[in-house]
């Protein structure tokens, strides 16, 4: 919620670094085609080569892995020798330009493209009984190195800082019933589920502190997630609005439930100590050319029944997985339906690797989305591996999602950046450059 008519100090200075690193990124880029015109296409296209290569790698044993890795390596390779080290500087010059104008632009558009996932919020007055649940093991230690505990006494918060062994849903309960009149949770995206089903269970306002590994559900609120104690400022002078959840069975989740390779890959012991190795010595199972179909039936987006997908995402709202620039982000956390997608690759890892490479994934045959109130997956095994938030489980089929429609009170900060990258994304470059100038010249401007 923004009530005001001119941008402040802050969204105005952002607007101006976003314009400067973005003009600078172009001219950059102008340089390095102006000294070399082919070169720099051509150090693309072996890019993609390279990443082509690298799946085909990936997915495949034997001699065909020997020989697409060979073709990788032979291929960045290409890339390194064919530019010498001035246009290497300007690329990674280039990139970081660009992010830096990116995180510039959700700063100072932030409040306008927040405007239709915001919509309904109001302001609020400090909570008079905060609670604040934190694991102390989550996100590497975010709790201790944030100093949380000391933010929240200074702050009039009450922090529960979970032991070993104890049952996080009881402690949430236990404070509820002690008289905590707003409730909150430092930790990941599960706990963070867990502790906003208990809130909602008894209409209570709930604030999310980032202190987990990602912070999904913090990012598509539109906090900033470098700056974890600054969320602790929603048990103040706040924003509270109504937003979504989902549940898979009687289990509440505020992101997503994936099924297929991903959820596979998570469930092995070994996953979490190294990931990239042990998904590379399972994808040529998941996804090479003998490996078996996941037995996942449902109904499609044109209403006819399916009974395989590769991957498989139930989402509260809908990701916009279609467009890089806000890959995995959601515009708004309050429209009533699920998000579905589905990803049938078969023999065409290379085709979606360049879709998506391309910003293109919507584009490839096997790709569908669509959105539901409810979604039901059955299938033939009696369990399926399932990835709830982030945490690897495994439910009894058949999986029926529905979703929740202004289930949870959720409370922000009145200073936090506002929107998701896909809200900036959304509005498009060129529009997104009018509303930098309108805002570094003192206007307001809308995404609508």
């Amino acid at each position: 919620m923004q009530s005001e008519t001119t941008p402040d100090t802050r969204r105005r200075m952002a607007a101006v670094g976003a314009l400067l690193s973005l003009a600078a990124g172009l001219a950059v880029v102008v340089w390095a085609l102006w000294r070399h015109p082919l070169w720099l296409p051509l150090a693309l296209v072996l890019l993609l080569v390279t990443v082509l290569a690298a799946w085909t790698a990936l997915v495949h044993r034997g001699a065909m892995r020997i020989g697409a890795a060979v073709v990788a390596v032979a291929a960045l390779v290409g890339v390194v020798v064919l530019l010498d080290i001035r246009s290497v500087v300007a690329l990674v010059l280039v990139v970081a330009l660009a992010a830096l104008a990116t995180a510039a632009a959700r700063v100072a558009l932030g409040s306008a493209t927040a405007a239709t996932p915001a919509a309904g919020a109001h302001r609020v007055g400090p909570a008079r009984r905060g609670v604040l649940l934190m694991n102390p093991w989550s996100g590497g230690g975010k709790v201790g190195r944030f100093a949380l505990v000391e933010e929240a006494a200074r702050l009039g918060v009450t922090a529960i800082v979970l032991k070993r062994g104890d049952d996080l849903r009881q402690l949430a309960e236990q404070a509820v019933a002690d008289g905590a009149d707003v409730i909150g949770m430092a930790g990941g995206d599960g706990s963070q589920a867990l502790v906003a089903d208990v809130a909602r269970s008894h209409d209570l306002p709930f604030v999310c502190v980032p202190a987990g590994t990602r912070n999904h559900f913090a990012l598509d609120l539109g906090l900033d997630r470098d700056d974890v104690a600054a969320a602790l400022a929603g048990y103040g002078d706040a924003v509270q609005r109504r937003i979504d959840l989902a549940l898979v069975g009687d289990r509440i989740f505020v992101n997503n439930a994936s099924m297929g390779v991903y959820a596979t890959v998570v469930q092995s012991q070994a996953y979490r100590d190294a990931k990239v190795s042990t998904a590379a010595g399972m994808l040529p199972d998941l996804l090479g050319p003998g490996a078996k179909p996941f037995d996942l039936r449902f109904t499609g987006a044109d209403g006819e029944p399916v009974d395989t997908a590769d991957v498989l995402l139930v989402s509260n709202g809908v990701y916009r997985l279609d467009d890089l620039r806000g890959f995995g982000t959601r515009e708004r956390l309050d429209a009533g339906v699920l998000g579905i997608v589905s990803v049938t690759v078969g023999r065409e890892v290379g085709r979606l690797v360049a879709a998506q490479a391309g910003r293109r994934l919507g584009q490839f045959a096997g790709y569908r989305e669509w959105t539901a109130p409810d979604f039901v997956v059955d299938s033939a095994d009696e369990l399926v591996d399932v990835g709830v938030d982030g945490e690897a489980l495994r439910l009894p089929t058949p999986l029926r999602f529905r979703v929740l429609p202004g289930a949870l009170q959720v409370r922000t900060p009145l200073d936090a950046p506002g929107a998701p990258p896909v809200g900036v994304a959304h509005a498009g470059v060129g529009r997104a450059v009018v509303g930098l100038v309108r805002v570094a010249g003192g206007k307001e401007w809308t995404a609508a």
